[in-house]
């Protein structure tokens, strides 16, 4: 009986081929000479990338888009009356204003380290590229603002804070609760200069702010141009100088303080801020910040009411300013 057919299936010569690669890799894979090469090669990629990153950061090429968020202002004080009081922002080649609804300047000392910690951990942003985002989504733009010191120290501990964080106003007037009305009129002035805002405001470091809320406030319209928003209060003159809320000048404003401005954090329009800055700091003013914000709104009706206090007490008129 004739027997069946057979049939015969060659193997795959490629397979052959690989069966034999396969054992040559693995001994070339487990050599310590390959080990040794991929070793040195990536050692090589490692430090080419650190040394190109510190040239680039060194030189600034890696963003060349870079603009820091900190400034600093230095006045010109020539024929100024008072420190930090008037002319115009130091340099030949003064930056293009910014346009926001608000500027917000958080007024800050070099004892409150961890108050702006706090803020940073909480409401405002701690990077450079947060700042910018809740600028875009608000219209508000957040700087801390501080003056100087002749403590090397803290100056050199500021100067690593603003090198971190890139959220700061460096004023070019001297940080002392005696002087925080020249500070805050340099505020103003500097921020005036620096960014063309609808509303420019005045915080304290030790508040809890809702940016999105604080935004629509300020953009909502308004009848007035000339605009306040804060809180309102008057109270006695202190006339004794053992007090801490002495005041100098009691005899030119009477036995109380009529409504002023006051508050951990203010607005006012660009229009009254406009008003501050060609202001000058020869004129006589009181200790309390209090008081020299209360002349901020109606420059006129202030003048008015020291002339009167002056001539119901029989004094010289000569240097006050209506």
């Amino acid at each position: 009986m004739p027997s069946s057919p057979k049939f015969f299936y060659s193997r795959r010569s490629g397979a052959s081929a690989g069966s034999t690669c396969l054992p040559r890799l693995r001994r070339l894979s487990s050599s310590p000479l390959f080990s040794l090469a991929c070793l040195i090669f990536g050692l090589g990629g490692i430090i080419f990338g650190l040394v190109v990153a510190s040239r680039a950061v060194a030189s600034g090429s890696g963003c060349r888009d870079f603009e820091p968020n900190s400034v600093t202002v230095a006045w010109q004080r020539t024929g100024l009356g008072g420190e930090g009081g008037g002319g115009t922002l130091g340099g030949s080649d003064p930056r293009e204003r910014r346009r926001v609804i608000g500027f917000v300047g958080i007024q800050t000392g070099f004892a409150s380290i961890g108050r702006r910690k706090s803020l940073r951990k909480t409401w405002m942003p701690s990077t450079r590229e947060g700042l910018r985002r809740l600028e875009e989504e608000t219209g508000l733009a957040f700087r801390f603002v501080i003056g100087r010191t002749s403590d090397a120290s803290k100056m050199a501990a500021l100067t690593r804070e603003v090198m971190e964080y890139d959220d700061f106003m460096l004023l070019d007037i001297e940080e002392q609760y005696s002087k925080l009305p020249y500070k805050t009129l340099a505020f103003f002035k500097a921020a005036y200069q620096l960014y063309d805002a609808q509303f420019y405001v005045k915080a304290d470091d030790d508040i809890y702010l809702r940016p999105d809320r604080l935004s629509k406030l300020l953009a909502m319209e308004r009848p007035h141009a000339q605009t306040y928003l804060g809180c309102m209060k008057k109270g006695p003159v202190f006339t004794d100088p053992k007090l801490k809320w002495y005041e100098p000048l009691s005899n030119l404003l009477g036995k109380e303080y009529f409504l002023h401005a006051y508050g951990p954090i203010y607005a006012l329009s660009a229009e009254v801020v406009a008003s501050l800055v060609v202001l000058r700091n020869n004129r006589e003013r009181s200790s309390e910040e209090k008081s020299l914000r209360r002349c901020w709104g109606l420059p006129v009706a202030c003048g008015r009411q020291v002339l009167a206090s002056r001539r119901r007490r029989g004094l010289p008129l000569s240097g006050v300013h209506s």
